[in-house]
């Protein structure tokens, strides 16, 4: 690349990506942040956060404050950590903080980051680009055009403000483009190792959907060859095989560890019928997706332009793509053959943007007749679609005047490009071609702007993503946190928990830096999924996918759980957990503190196993967890353990607005359902668990009541509903327990009712004997005890998860899955000196094939330079370099 082109690309990158986040930056300098208000806030500057501050502690692997706790490296591989863009940032921010300039265990310092990490991450992206296509011999301004559409896209902008780490796969993607162009052409390696190898560290989805890619461009590659000396094709797919084998190696490390993450994950099977063909969107005016570029329609339609083999190859790409786009099939494809997503519109706008680079390139060569019909053939195509365009369909509300200004500009658009492209290809002025490839840059930026203000940021709720609402009750106030301060101040036990989030703001814990009992991320630990969903039935307030939290106000699981404390509105205080008293309140809210202990470590002998209680109820496991121990192996010791009875016969069961018979609930009223009314309740029974499997008839989501406790149920059609509809909801012991719901038809059935008077709590406290003493350190516990009393097994509240080793006294010994979900193991009899490590799965196995990766790719880089050394000290290598020099010089 020569000097002034490699500058030209510099700057222009920098320039056109500082002025297409024009407008972010306006709303920046008001205090809006360029990020969402759902996942944005919930997720992506969350998880930045917590990973940078593990990060900067020298702490990589697992974290007590992840959730319930949990293997971060391997959880959070999908977001950001093992992210190499979000590395890169994290050490220069690292210096930054380091020097007090900025403050990054503020959650809005993440915020506002965003803005200025987008600007350099689509400068690299525009760079990059530029270079690939000028490497297929596409000359320096129109590659850099080319390049703008691709990076200046409605996709990039929409991952960078609803889900920033989906917008690096805009680098890896024109890199591997690259590298695939270097191998076919000139058999190099390199950049393809490269490439694959950073995509497959940064994020194993979009390595999927990249791999996909991969396929069809080189299956294109061999259909329609580019150039005439390209390497065999045998040849090529050797290469390809073992450049794959060496990227996978190198990845290991961070891809395998990531992979297991998604596996160990849990997510309902999509079970919707997903459709062949559908029009989700308008693709020519208004697309949350991908909006087809004018000068793109004004090209494709020009077909003197495919005798170019490389416009050809991009053209037919990129009709291939649209099909994609066109068929919830494909994007089910592209997401894992799971509920269609609509993520990988990007490899559209980049065969887009190799269209537009060729096509611009190519136009002095068409004749004036052949631009007059496809503009023709374009016309048509923009009326038919703006006649059949339904204005509800991905368009807001108040679409109307916005579509009609849309289509205004598009077609003043569509006129001028066609007048500017006819001129010049008639006058052959390259002042023409400049202006227009200049205008196609402006729209971008334009366009994107536009889209930033009405499609992203008033339709897409970021005009209240402020400073303000940051710091408001419904994401983090100085209130929420004051208190939250008075319990870390006051509770000599670092591991001990607080059951407190904002409303839907599961990752409440991670913002305000304590200990919780929620999550929020697409990758969970699957065991903890099926605790809260199948094992104990705990009701989180809100049915969703991915999340888990508060713990049902059950006092049982708050003592086996280490949460002792309980903070909500004081509007909520009639659900506070059993054995609770007030610890402290400010103006809105009051937390409690629960008079009732367990250690961190339990030991006993008492075991029972999953399949002894798989018929009881999840109070008998309650039950069985404070008596003893539940292992997921069968035991032979027998079943002591005093079920509970099952009280919903002795009681009287009427409809309150509704009519309810044989399982079916009609509610007629408003706020209709059931009325329990309990037989003779035991004198010492404090609290009720009732239990039922509801569902709305008609499919759609609605709230339920449950006296003073309320939670909420998915539509039918969600992706996001998990497919379970078993109940069980703790409230205190009244007359009266009230079950009201929305007017509608329900499946009400599979009552259930039972009394808990907390006597097991009670005698598990009593006899509870003070914890081990014991160390943890980052991914390291250390436990000395002495088993004196020979007991069977010990116990910790440490989720159950692959990567965790156990040493007693220095033998490896198996961990189990206790409890449902958390870590158990037998022990020794006399002194047991226990080691326990957290490991991410497979890693020092995936850290060897790193490092041979990495050997394999020195030595192949090492051969590629020898040959190339030895191919220019060939005589006839010399002497035709020499003629060619003397061929310049004449020119």
């Amino acid at each position: 690349m020569k000097k002034r082109t490699l500058w030209f690309f510099i700057i222009g990158s920098l320039l056109v990506s500082v002025a297409t986040h024009l407008f972010f930056y306006q709303q920046w300098l008001d205090k809006h942040w360029m990020i969402g208000p759902n996942d944005g806030l919930s997720q992506i500057v969350t998880f930045k956060k917590f990973i940078y501050e593990n990060y900067r502690s020298g702490n990589f692997f697992y974290a007590w404050d992840f959730g319930l706790g949990g293997g971060f490296y391997s959880q959070l591989a999908y977001y950001f950590s093992t992210s190499l863009v979000f590395l890169v940032s994290t050490i220069v921010i690292f210096i930054l903080d380091i020097f007090q300039w900025v403050d990054p265990s503020n959650v809005e310092f993440w915020a506002q980051s965003n803005l200025f990490i987008s600007i350099i991450r689509l400068s690299v992206i525009l760079f990059i680009t530029s270079y690939t296509f000028q490497y297929m011999k596409i000359q320096a301004f129109p590659a850099f055009t080319g390049a703008v559409v691709y990076g200046c896209s409605v996709m990039y902008m929409r991952h960078v403000v609803y889900w920033e780490f989906f917008a690096d796969a805009f680098i890896w993607l024109p890199l591997v483009v690259l590298g695939l162009e270097k191998l076919i052409r000139e058999g190099k390696q390199g950049w393809l190792i490269f490439a694959m190898s950073a995509m497959l560290i940064s994020n194993f989805y979009f390595a999927y959907i990249q791999l996909i890619f991969l396929i069809l461009y080189v299956l294109g590659r061999w259909v329609i060859a580019l150039t005439d000396n390209e390497l065999p094709r045998i040849k090529q797919f050797k290469l390809l095989v073992s450049s794959g084998l060496i990227s996978f190696c190198i990845s290991a490390v961070a891809f395998i560890p990531a992979v297991y993450g998604f596996f160990n994950n849990y997510r309902p099977p999509f079970d919707q019928e997903i459709p062949l063909f559908d029009l989700i969107d308008n693709i020519l005016f208004a697309s949350p997706y991908i909006v087809l570029p004018v000068v793109f329609m004004l090209l494709i339609f020009t077909v003197p332009l495919y005798r170019n083999r490389l416009f050809r190859f991009f053209a037919v790409f990129s009709f291939v793509l649209l099909i994609f786009h066109l068929s919830p099939l494909a994007a089910s494809a592209f997401n894992g053959f799971s509920a269609p997503q609509y993520r990988f519109e990007y490899l559209l706008s980049f065969t887009i943007g190799g269209c537009v680079a060729i096509g611009l390139q190519q136009l002095n060569k068409i004749a004036v007749r052949f631009l007059c019909l496809a503009s023709f053939i374009s016309l048509c195509v923009y009326l038919l679609s703006f006649n059949y365009f339904d204005p509800n369909i991905k368009v807001p509300e108040r679409a109307t005047t916005e579509f009609s200004a849309v289509v205004i500009a598009i077609f003043a658009l569509f006129t001028i490009l066609a007048i500017l492209m006819m001129l010049y290809v008639y006058f052959q002025k390259k002042a023409l071609l400049i202006i227009i490839q200049s205008f196609v840059i402006l729209w971008s930026i334009v366009s994107v702007n536009t889209v930033a203000k009405y499609g992203i940021t008033d339709n897409g709720g970021l005009q209240k993503v402020t400073h303000n609402y940051l710091m408001s009750d419904n994401y983090n106030s100085a209130e929420q946190r004051n208190l939250i301060d008075q319990v870390k101040r006051q509770e000599p036990n670092s591991l001990s928990r607080i059951d407190w989030m904002t409303p839907k703001r599961y990752n409440t814990p991670i913002v305000q830096n304590f200990n919780g009992t929620s999550l929020y991320s697409s990758i969970a630990n699957k065991a903890l999924l099926w605790f809260y969903w199948r094992d104990l039935k705990i009701d989180t307030g809100h049915e969703t996918v991915s999340r888990y939290g508060t713990l049902g106000n059950r006092a049982n699981l708050h003592a086996l759980l280490q949460t002792t404390y309980w903070m909500r509105k004081k509007s909520q205080e009639a659900n506070v957990p059993y054995g609770f008293t007030k610890f402290a309140e400010s103006n809105k809210y009051v937390i409690y503190k629960s008079n009732f202990y367990l250690p961190f470590i339990r030991t006993g002998k008492n075991i029972y196993s999953e399949e002894q209680l798989q018929t009881a109820s999840v109070l008998d496991r309650e039950h069985a967890m404070l008596s003893g121990v539940v292992f997921e192996e069968a035991t032979r010791q027998k079943l002591d353990l005093v079920k509970e009875k099952n009280v919903i016969k002795q009681a009287t069961i009427k409809g309150v607005g509704a009519k309810y018979q044989n399982n079916h609930l009609s509610v007629v009223n408003d706020k209709g359902g059931i009325d329990i009314i309990p037989g003779s309740v035991q004198k010492n029974t404090k609290d009720f668990y009732v239990g039922f499997s509801i569902k709305n008839v008609n499919g759609d989501g609605f709230p339920i009541k449950v006296n003073k406790y309320r939670t909420t149920r998915k539509p039918a059609h969600s992706i996001y509903k998990t497919n379970i509809n078993d109940l069980i909801i703790r409230v205190p012991a009244k007359d009266i327990i009230s079950i009201r719901l929305p007017k509608g038809e329900y499946e009400l059935n599979n009552l259930s009712l039972y009394e808990e008077d907390y006597k097991e709590l009670h005698e598990a406290v009593k006899a509870a004997a003070h914890s081990p003493s014991f160390t943890w350190e980052k991914n390291k516990i250390t436990i000395h005890y002495n088993n004196q009393t020979k007991e069977k097994w010990m116990a910790l509240p440490i989720p159950f998860e692959k990567g965790w080793k156990l040493w007693i006294n220095g033998k490896e010994q198996a961990i189990e899955k206790a409890n449902y979900a958390f870590i158990g193991f037998k022990l020794n009899s006399g002194k047991n000196h226990i080691k326990m490590v957290y490991h991410p799965p497979y890693f020092f196995p995936t850290l060897a094939l790193t490092i041979i990766g990495l050997f394999a790719w020195a030595m192949l880089h090492l051969r590629s330079k020898r040959r190339e050394s030895g191919h220019l000290n060939n005589p006839s290598v010399k002497m035709r370099s020499l003629l060619m020099k003397v061929d310049k010089s004449r020119d």
